[in-house]
Parts: C-alpha cells; structure tokens; sequence
C-alpha cells in the first residue's frame, strides 16, 4: 500500500467504527488527509483494535518517522556540565531512546482534542492508537486518576522509542508554591526510577508542566536539572547512563543552553 492508500483505510476504518464522524469526506490533498486522520485518532475512545489496523497504521507512522528523520539518542553530544545529560531540541518523537516521557493528565488517556498541539497529544499520536487503550487498562487496574508527581510506563507502540513514561505534572494556577516544586521534582524522580525497574539505560524528558499547566519555564528547567543530577547520583548503580532534556521552543533552548553549558 501506498501512504495514500494507508490514510483512506484507517479513515474508512475509524469512521465505520465511529459513524458520528462518517459525514466527513476524505479530502484529495496528503495534509488534509493527515489532518483529518490525526483528528479521528484523537477522538477516539480507548479500544482494542483488528491486527490488519495494527499493521496498517504501523506502517504509515513509521514511514513518516522515517521521513522527518530518526535521532539517535545515545550519539548526541554530552553537555559540557555533566556527560550524564544531553540537551536537544526538536522532535521528541524522532528519538530512538529506550524511553521518552509524555507530559500527562490524571486520566493517563491523552489528549481528545483534534489535532491539539500538546506533547501528550503529539505522542499518543505517533504511537498510535494501542497506547491509549494501554494505558486505559492500566488506570482500570488501579481504580483511580494517577496522582500528580507519578508515572506509568508502556511500549512505545511505533515510536522508535521502545517505551514512553507517562507523568502527571503540577498544574500552577496561582502563584507558584514549593508544593508545586515539590511535585515537579517528583515527576522527574518518579520517571527515572521506573525506568531504572525496567533496566532502561536511556531517557528523554519533554519539558513537563510548562505548557498548558503553566509552570514558569525557568525554575522548571532548573527544578529538572537539578534534580536529574542528584538522582543520578544517589544512584550509581542504576542502569541509566544518558538523559536528554528535549526542548521544543527556542526560548527552552537558551535556558538550558545556560544551565548545561551546552
């Protein structure tokens, strides 16, 4: 199959299993296709879905992976504070890394909003759609919204990722308090050690809590760094050897550029 021909199934695919949206005519154009894809991914209640589906979608996400071009984590250079820690922007969905962390809400489902920017919509995206229903599952074996400062692992589905560490960040509405600090450092911590349960050598972090949850973007650097170098540290024999911090925007870059002296 073509990309092409991989779009208008899935489409097809979504909207006889969502007829709320069978209204919605496939445009002729590559982007509005995508477009109205990532929209139905995104709408989607977690289910489980036919291996055909699997396989389709695998293929039409790892081709564009593969067409924005695939990172390797481990060959990224150290910054020049510590060579534990790398600082890279892009993409974190481009990084072959044992694992990436995906910034959260408390029900561990990822973004329902169509096409929504966010890093949690942008990950379950190129995942695809097993990981929504993955980690549905595990919030239905635990019986409750996952507390702010954890984290829940899965595979990373068709990500070059193998895993993606799920954390819920604080939430600043207000000033900001040394709970919210607090509770930052813990989504750092919390990432790292399940990592380490699971024999993880690498790690890359999004910038947690400094989008929509309004956390300043300084001190969350300076909360993330810090607290990254003290839990490697305190731990020697953990199997992590590198953590990347990823940023997006230029003004994340600088910031970090100042903290690792990278």
């Amino acid at each position: 199959m073509t990309q092409e021909e991989r779009r208008r199934w899935l489409i097809r695919y979504l909207q006889r299993e969502m007829p709320e949206y069978a209204h919605y005519g496939i445009p002729d154009d590559e982007a509005g296709q995508w477009h109205l894809l990532r929209a139905l991914f995104n709408v989607r209640p977690p289910a489980p879905v036919t291996q055909k589906f699997q396989r389709i979608e695998g293929e039409l996400l790892k081709t564009m992976t593969a067409a924005k071009g695939i990172v390797n984590g481990m060959a990224l250079p150290a910054s020049g504070l510590d060579p534990r820690l790398v600082l890279w922007q892009g993409d974190i969905t481009r990084l072959r890394i044992d694992a990436i962390v995906n910034a959260a809400n408390s029900q561990m489902l990822g973004c329902f909003l169509p096409n929504h920017n966010c890093i949690d919509n942008i990950e379950q995206t190129m995942a695809g759609v097993e990981m929504r229903y993955d980690c549905y599952k595990l919030m239905q074996a635990q019986g409750h919204d996952e507390p702010t400062g954890k984290a829940k692992i899965t595979s990373g589905y068709h990500l070059p990722a193998c895993f993606v560490l799920h954390t819920v960040g604080p939430i600043v509405q207000g000033s900001l308090t040394d709970e919210h600090r607090r509770l930052l450092a813990s989504c750092y911590e919390s990432c790292l050690t399940l990592a380490a349960e699971h024999g993880l050598k690498s790690v890359a972090f999004c910038c947690i809590s400094t989008g929509v949850f309004r956390f300043p973007k300084d001190e969350a650097a300076h909360i993330a760094v810090r607290t990254v170098q003290h839990w490697l540290d305190v731990h020697p024999a953990a199997s992590i050897k590198r953590v990347i911090f990823d940023v997006f925007e230029n003004a994340d870059r600088r910031i970090y550029e100042n903290l690792l002296n990278a």
